[in-house]
């Protein structure tokens, strides 16, 4: 996948205020059908939009629009981009007998052979692993490899072909069908051979979208909760290369955001003791987060707690001022008229488990 746009193709400004739209969400990692519920138009409308921005842009596919929205500013860092994965697992192709094997990348990368921790290998051969998992079946050519691995700073010598061959070894681990192929189109993991966690966190999430659209916050509650458990730690955890740098961002929003999701049902379900901690914590973690800082306050002042909800805002502008050099945005300035009228906490708006975290 190339990693920089190309400085002779127009930028977003030759698009519509549509099209901006849809190429913002697509570079924030959402689907069609997601972004067809957030706009309101039918997902062949989304396609169509899709598809003529390709033309107007210059560029290949959808992953590429991913990459030239982040590198023209339409997402920013923190924000996405968030290039979406296949949201299907590697199904099964190889014999019964087969040994099941799981790839984490959720965290730092671990393979699991039959439950037994497998040795990869030094950091880049590992993130030639990552890539061919974040590829979900699809075959990769060496140069796209290279691409995704190495960037602008490719090796001096024809390395790729011996990773593949290191990981094979020991992947298989002495016995057992291969878990990596060479096809006319390049390399992939054997169709089936291997269970990838982003992919099943893709899964839930368009669950989640079904459970929320349908009306069952216990049901989006419950698998907004399965998803978040697939997290080990910061996703890719040290990983080199463009494609690992640009989904560890992805992952990180898509998590923000299922935290965002899970707790902003919670509080409609009246959970505000459960809700209230786990949003401590998280916007601890990102105190430049303004939509946690409002549903936070929202929730302290729903418990009686209007004191500490106009604490967290003057915190979270205090810190906006020295950090950013910028004041509240108007989800926090609402917020703090709310408690300052002494208005009931609303739910606020529905959250989305595909959007980034951001004002």
């Amino acid at each position: 996948m190339p990693t920089t746009a190309t400085t002779d193709r127009p930028d977003a400004t030759a698009l519509g205020r549509q099209e901006r739209q849809v190429l913002s969400a697509v570079g924030c990692g959402l689907g069609d059908d997601e972004i067809a519920d957030a706009l309101a138009v039918p997902e062949d409308t989304v396609a169509e939009l899709l598809a003529r921005i390709l033309v107007k842009l210059g560029l290949r596919d959808r992953a590429a629009a991913i990459v030239h929205a982040f590198d023209c500013g339409l997402v920013a860092p923190g924000c996405g981009p968030r290039a979406r994965p296949a949201s299907r697992t590697v199904a099964v192709r190889a014999a019964e007998s087969a040994p099941r094997m799981g790839i984490s990348l959720l965290g730092p990368l671990q393979v699991r052979r039959d439950g037994r921790l497998l040795r990869l290998g030094h950091l880049r051969q590992q993130a030639v692993l990552a890539v061919l998992a974040l590829g979900a079946g699809r075959p990769l050519g060496q140069q796209e490899l290279l691409d995704d691995v190495w960037g602008m700073e490719p090796p001096v010598a024809n390395v790729v072909p011996v990773y593949i061959y290191r990981l094979r070894k020991a992947l298989c681990d002495g016995d057992g069908p291969a878990v990596i192929e060479r096809g006319p189109r390049g390399y992939q993991l054997v169709p089936g051979a291997v269970d990838v966690d982003v992919a099943r966190l893709e899964e839930l999430v368009t669950g989640i979208g079904k459970a929320d659209r349908a009306g069952e916050p216990l049901e989006t509650v419950r698998l907004c909760t399965r998803a978040l458990d697939l997290f080990r730690g910061e996703p890719l955890a040290g990983l080199p290369g463009p494609l690992a740098e640009l989904e560890r961002l992805r992952l990180v929003e898509r998590r923000i955001a299922l935290v965002q999701r899970k707790l902003e049902w919670q509080l409609r379900l009246g959970q505000e003791a459960e809700a209230i901690a786990e949003l401590f914590a998280l916007s601890a973690a990102h105190p430049l987060n303004e939509p946690l800082a409002a549903m936070l306050m929202r929730a302290l002042h729903r418990g009686g707690r209007q004191a500490d909800a106009l604490l967290v805002f003057e915190r979270a502008r205090r810190r906006l001022s020295d950090d950013l050099g910028v004041p509240p945005s108007g989800v926090l300035r609402r917020a703090h008229r709310m408690i300052l009228r002494g208005d009931e906490a609303g739910p606020g708006p529905g959250p989305s488990a595909g959007t980034a975290a951001g004002p």
